[in-house]
């Protein structure tokens, strides 16, 4: 892997094995270092898990976003380890207790926190019970990984800046966007601000590049994170 390849996870969200198929024949390419992003939808599917398990030479995100007691999760890591991922991702909000079980037994599993959904504000946290703001609560899931020993964090991209100060290792963002759309997210940003602007390590994208014409809409990306 090459250090000055742009690093993106490709969000595979489908239950069809064909679709996926699809995406990762059509989005070879040799400027950008590819990752595929499997969430509950194809992991819980009928063939999913059967298809993951015999990816060969694909850097694989499990994107399980475990959120349990530490037993259970333990016990869930320990059960998706003949899938092989490279990362599999757990919510902070889980617990110091539980993000350390997950740790333990992650052997050679990159552990991934998960801080705020992009797809969350203010308002939403306020109505879900938090005082904090989210800016101030992403910064305090990141001590928490830190703590946890956890091996990179997710976070959206108007966050990167605060959490570095914190967390060193790698940085992974979601709501990005080719096209302005923002879909279900809140906290999104373009690919070239991400990486040149937040300075974040992965960028998560999904509809933005699946639908329609893959490799276009790759050529697409790679035109837009050039540096100007």
């Amino acid at each position: 892997m090459k250090a000055n390849k742009k690093k993106i996870f490709i969000a595979c969200d489908t239950t069809s094995v064909v679709k996926v198929k699809k995406i990762i024949k059509n989005s070879k390419n040799q400027k950008l270092t590819i990752g595929y992003k499997f969430g509950l939808e194809f992991l819980n599917s009928k063939n999913g898990r059967n298809f993951i398990k015999n990816l060969k030479n694909k850097i694989i995100f499990l994107d399980t976003k475990l959120n349990d007691i530490p037993n259970t999760m333990k016990s869930a890591i320990n059960a998706l380890k003949d899938l092989r991922p490279n990362y599999l991702s757990v919510h902070i909000s889980s617990g110091l207790d539980g993000l350390k079980a997950v740790k333990k037994v992650s052997k050679k599993i990159k552990i991934i926190g998960v801080t705020t959904l992009t797809s969350m504000d203010n308002k939403n946290l306020r109505e879900i019970g938090y005082n904090k703001s989210t800016k101030n609560l992403v910064i305090h899931q990141a001590k928490l990984a830190k703590k946890a020993s956890l091996d990179a964090l997710v976070c959206s991209a108007h966050e990167v800046k605060h959490v570095k100060k914190f967390f060193k290792k790698e940085i992974i963002t979601p709501g990005i966007t080719l096209n302005n759309k923002k879909n279900d997210q809140k906290r999104i940003t373009s690919p070239y601000h991400a990486f040149n602007k937040y300075k974040s390590d992965w960028l998560v994208i999904g509809r933005s590049l699946t639908k329609g014409n893959i490799r276009k809409n790759l050529n697409n990306l790679i035109f837009q994170i050039k540096e100007k």
